[in-house]
């Protein structure tokens, strides 16, 4: 039976590294059905509309979301961003954000390997707290992170799982757990709670400010990371950073429960500087979707996309993904 796939091109640069990204999943032989979806700050602009409940239903339907990127700079900072992606990761209850990374970082001879498992559905993207008397000398402002049992044990648990299939068998907690003393407490208890189920898992735990060296300086020393909403999202664009450049930084938002589809994405951005100029590089939308080829069971056809990542050859956009999809479909 044929997968179905909701695509959401977006806004800049999304639409054309999805269309690569499309292509080259049909050049690995794989049955599937898609379903574009007009979605992003192009769509606010016209009618206003950034996710209805109608659509986001139509969207539960489907078997995965392959997105591009969102965003535009006429529509004011967060509202796509809350409106639509968070709306998704939280109705979809896509708690997990997996980001791999695989590489030689500046100045190191031993490649790196790990993966960063960012709990996706809480911490201070709840949107918790608030402003008082907006706009004066007196204004006040909040921001609240929350950090539930359920939700923090289901992520560390699944960093666990994960790491019982890779070779090194280790997982590293990222807090900061000397100064966000409630939470970070929360955190390092669940973490010795469910590394008692593994007896084989070697454990680690870094300070995040200490992390950021070491993403740095040496990364190897990293398998599995398991970390909040906000830390995981400022250190996976730095993993980005040392792994060869944020064009290639692909990501799977996770609903591992499969009460719903999952969604997978590259973390480039919309990029509308180069819209249109054949300029933007495709591999992390392909990389993504080769993730998304993995949790469809399609783990062969995966294989083969990452191993044509690895020589994509130059050119255009749609050049790249053209000699990808060649080198996949043999």
């Amino acid at each position: 039976m044929a997968h179905r796939i909701a695509i959401i091109g977006g806004d800049g640069i999304g639409p054309e590294v999805t269309a690569e990204a499309v292509k080259v999943i049909r050049a690995a032989g794989v049955q599937f059905d898609t379903t574009e979806f007009d979605l992003g700050g192009a769509r606010y602009l016209r009618d206003g509309e950034v996710l209805s409940d109608r659509v986001l239903d139509e969207l539960r339907g489907f078997d995965a979301i392959l997105l591009g990127a969102v965003g535009t700079p006429e529509v004011p900072p967060g509202l796509i961003e809350r409106g639509l992606l968070l709306k998704m990761r939280f109705e979809l209850d896509l708690y997990i954000n997996q980001r791999p990374f695989a590489g030689t970082a500046a100045g190191q001879s031993e490649a790196h390997d790990f993966i960063v498992i960012r709990e996706n559905t809480e911490g201070p993207y709840v949107g918790e707290g608030g402003v008082l008397r907006r706009g004066t000398a007196d204004e006040v402002a909040t921001q609240g992170s929350v950090n539930t049992r359920m939700g923090v044990e289901r992520c560390i648990r699944y960093a666990f799982e994960l790491a019982s299939t890779r070779a090194r068998k280790h997982v590293t907690l990222v807090h900061k757990t000397n100064v966000l003393t409630f939470a970070g407490d929360l955190w390092q208890r669940t973490f010795d709670i469910v590394a008692a189920d593994f007896a084989d898992i070697s454990t680690a735990y870094n300070h995040v400010d200490a992390a950021c060296i070491y993403f740095v300086q040496d990364p190897h020393r990293y398998d599995v990371i398991v970390t909040d909403n906000l830390f995981g999202d400022i250190l996976t664009d730095l993993g980005g950073a040392v792994s060869g450049g944020i064009g290639l930084a692909s990501s799977a938002n996770l609903n591992p429960a499969r009460t719903g589809p999952s969604m997978f994405e590259p973390v480039h951005g919309s990029a509308p500087d180069i819209v249109g100029t054949g300029k933007a590089n495709p591999i992390a939308a392909i990389l993504s979707a080769a993730l998304m080829l993995d949790f469809l069971g399609e783990s062969g056809a995966a294989d083969r996309v990452r191993a044509a990542c690895a020589n994509p050859g130059s050119g255009t956009t749609s050049e790249i993904g053209n000699s990808i999809a060649a080198l996949v479909a043999g």
